[in-house]
């Protein structure tokens, strides 16, 4: 384990830090748990943001700390990590939001974090850092939750459209409504419990290299509540360029539709976030999306944008730990 070496102002200077990729992740992935909502106007995007946020904190009281320990010591080992690795893995996950969100691309904040940390881990401790088994499955897991996401999605909404045959259109739409409703804030929980545990992973572990947890590595109490924070206020500050990619420019949706992505999305977050695989919330539900479309008609999915937005997972990875590497080795040289 690292010898206590930093001082003070520079470590909450890395923690602060740390807080600010948090609500970045609010703002960037917001869209995540409100576009459905929002798209099909079951919400003003007001609302949304104010019911999106409270139910990511809401999480708080519903899951363990799975994702923050896979994070925290099961991507790179957490005996090489330093300061530095710390702030090339925040800077390079920092620098791939802000550009994916000023051009409106849903990409992954979960994997741009993931991707900072190898670049900063690898440059610093070469790949015998890599702790393989943490890496394996959530790079399983991007290919696995849009793809299981879709098949979800899509059979939920062949069940509800055939559990509803006999209903009027009405009646029908009241009631999805109210699932709606009810499956975007399963969806906010979900995202709540799996993104912004990957914070606290990433402040324990900086915690713990500079010999302030003691003997074992552990989540203080005080970082779970500063990383829900932060993201809930995040989520209230909103991403309305990719709410407005993700809710209408891949499908246009409807109520049933809504319920059927979010519910579907939901699904998937709860199975992840219980066996601590750190999974895109982004990527889940544009798999949703992407289902819930095609099981009304092929042609009613924009299969441009959703390449664009394939494009942009793969590049996630490579390109945060590109800008990871290249901000330790900055950091390293002071």
């Amino acid at each position: 384990m690292q010898h206590m070496t930093l001082a003070l102002p520079l470590l909450i200077g890395l923690v602060a830090m740390a807080l600010a990729f948090d609500y970045l992740n609010g703002v960037h992935d917001a869209a995540n748990s409100i576009a459905t909502a929002v798209s099909t106007k079951l919400l003003s995007p007001v609302q949304a943001v104010l019911f999106a946020a409270v139910f990511n904190f809401a999480a708080y009281w519903l899951f363990g700390l799975k994702v923050a320990e896979t994070v925290g010591k099961g991507i790179i080992s957490k005996d090489v990590i330093t300061p530095e690795v710390i702030f090339g893995t925040l800077v390079g996950a920092m620098v791939w939001n802000v550009i994916t969100w000023w051009k409106g691309i849903p990409s992954s904040s979960s994997h741009a974090l993931i991707g900072g940390l190898l670049g900063a881990g690898v440059t610093h401790a070469g790949p015998k850092a890599i702790v393989w088994a943490g890496v394996t499955k959530t790079t399983t897991a991007i290919v696995l939750s849009p793809v299981v996401g879709l098949v979800v999605s899509m059979l939920l909404m062949l069940l509800t459209s055939w559990l509803f045959l006999r209903a009027s259109a009405a009646g029908a739409e009241a009631i999805f409504k109210k699932l709606h409703l009810l499956s975007a804030a399963a969806y906010s929980v979900g995202h709540g419990a799996n993104d912004a545990q990957k914070t606290m992973g990433i402040i324990a572990v900086l915690l713990y290299s500079q010999g302030l947890l003691g003997q074992h590595f552990h989540v203080p109490g005080w970082v779970v509540l500063g990383c829900y924070t932060a993201m809930a206020l995040g989520t209230l500050t909103g991403g309305w360029k990719i709410i407005e990619t993700m809710g209408s420019r891949i499908t246009k949706l409807d109520q049933h539709q809504g319920f059927c992505a979010s519910a579907g999305g939901s699904i998937m977050l709860f199975a992840a976030s219980t066996f601590g695989i750190p999974v895109s919330t982004t990527h889940t539900i544009t798999g949703c999306v992407v289902g819930v479309g095609a099981a009304r008609r092929a042609s009613a999915v924009r299969w441009g944008v959703a390449h664009r937005v394939v494009i942009a997972w793969l590049i996630t990875i490579p390109a945060s730990a590109a800008v990871g590497a290249a901000f330790y080795l900055l950091a390293a040289a002071f």
